[in-house]
């Protein structure tokens, strides 16, 4: 059998742990619910990831790390909690179990205790009761009718027939009392009997209830090493972090000097244009160049590992690796090559759009199939999808820009990106 008082000290080691681990999280954590932690974790793995696509690639991974640490946390505090209640209501369990059990016995043994004293009783009687017999076969009964009838009178006989009287009296009295002592041994026998099975079965609820509590307390500890290990984790991919700084500040430098010759060179390439057709678009919009989810918009982004905005020039659209680019509208291929952390990279003019020169780019692409110079027709496959320079997966980094300078793409696409 378990023993309750080790079980007892390993509950309080539990709690006490648990307690200490909850005290080092974030207040107010997110309770998570188990059925959406898989695309929540995706998630916020994929965001942070998207954050820092132009930080070092071992800082990028050590956030991906902590991210996925950031994301378990909830679930994981959740199971500590859960199973710290669980570890209390099982030891609950199993002193009231214990409790029942030990008076069950107590029960026994005075069930036992009465049968004994009932059973002495009935064996005294029993014992007269064969006296009796014994009296009987050695003719008491005879000599008793003998004594009345050797009486000399009849105020004699009288007095000789009332001692026989009391004789028999005492004889039945003796029987009574046999029947009785046995009728009581028989019921203290029957309680001892109840006691007995009512005892057995607290003892197998005692024995059920300690199962189940070590059971939570297993849980329990493996609750509390799971926070402790993602605790661990985070410390570690935070240093990582942090070792990676200056050289990841040093690569977001470089990325936004980067965009900053894009725009330059898309500003020129338009300023040598003389006349410049007016863009034809469909209703306002472009073709979606990939079917896929949007993954990451456009606009400003904050790094809050290095503290750093970023602005994240087109919307980024998951498709799979080979996925076929279309361009999204009609034009003249600007430039088509690598160009550092948008990989293979390809800008399209599509002529003058409400006044201003506008150009569509594609980043990352596994495959470039036009060259600079090139007539594209709208939908025309320009390139296949890619995870090439600062990418994190397969997708497509779709660009709009209006004089050279990036804008909104959803602006210019169905809302349904199809």
């Amino acid at each position: 059998m378990y023993s309750y008082r080790r079980k007892k000290s390993k509950l309080a080691a539990v709690l006490l742990a648990a307690a200490l681990l909850a005290a080092i999280q974030p207040a107010g954590a997110a309770r998570a619910d188990p059925r959406d932690d898989k695309k929540r974790i995706d998630a916020e793995v994929a965001t942070a990831s998207s954050i820092l696509e132009d930080a070092t690639d071992r800082a990028r991974t050590a956030v991906q790390q902590l991210a996925t640490a950031n994301a378990k946390m909830p679930a994981a505090e959740e199971l500590v909690i859960e199973s710290k209640g669980e570890v209390v209501a099982a030891q609950v369990r199993v002193e009231t179990a214990q409790r029942k059990a030990a008076d069950a016995q107590a029960a026994v043994a005075a069930a036992q205790k009465r049968f004994a004293a009932a059973d002495r009783e009935r064996r005294a009687a029993q014992d007269r009761i064969g006296e009796l017999a014994a009296s009987a076969y050695k003719g008491a009964g005879i000599a008793n009718l003998n004594l009345v009838m050797n009486a000399e009178n009849p105020t004699e006989a009288l007095y000789r027939l009332r001692f026989v009287d009391r004789v028999v009296a005492d004889q039945q009295r003796k029987v009574g009392s046999y029947l009785d002592a046995l009728a009581a041994a028989r019921r203290e026998e029957n309680n001892a009997t109840l006691a007995r099975a009512a005892a057995d079965e607290a003892m197998l609820t005692a024995d059920g209830a300690l199962d189940q509590a070590s059971d939570a307390e297993d849980r329990a500890e493996d609750a509390v090493r799971e926070v402790a290990q993602l605790v661990a984790q985070k410390e570690e991919a935070l240093s990582v972090a942090q070792e990676e700084r200056a050289a990841s500040l040093a690569k977001y430098k470089e990325a936004k000097e980067e965009a900053a010759r894009i725009t330059a060179a898309l500003k020129a390439w338009e300023a040598r244009q003389r006349a410049a057709a007016e863009a034809r678009l469909s209703a306002g919009k472009l073709l979606t160049p990939v079917q896929g989810d949007k993954t990451s918009d456009f606009g400003n982004r904050y790094d809050p590992y290095y503290h750093v905005w970023q602005l994240h020039a087109g919307v980024d659209l998951a498709a799979g690796g080979g996925t076929p680019i279309r361009a999204a509208a009609a034009g003249k291929v600007i430039m088509a090559g690598w160009n550092g952390g948008y990989g293979n990279y390809t800008c399209i003019s599509h002529g003058k759009y409400r006044g201003k020169a506008m150009s569509t780019c594609y980043g990352h692409q596994s495959a470039i199939l036009v060259s600079p110079g090139e007539r594209v027709d709208r939908g025309q496959v320009i390139g296949r999808v890619g995870t090439t320079g600062a990418s994190t997966g397969y997708h497509l980094h779709f660009e709009v820009r209006l004089n050279g300078d990036p804008v909104q793409p959803l602006s210019f696409l169905r809302p349904c990106l199809c």
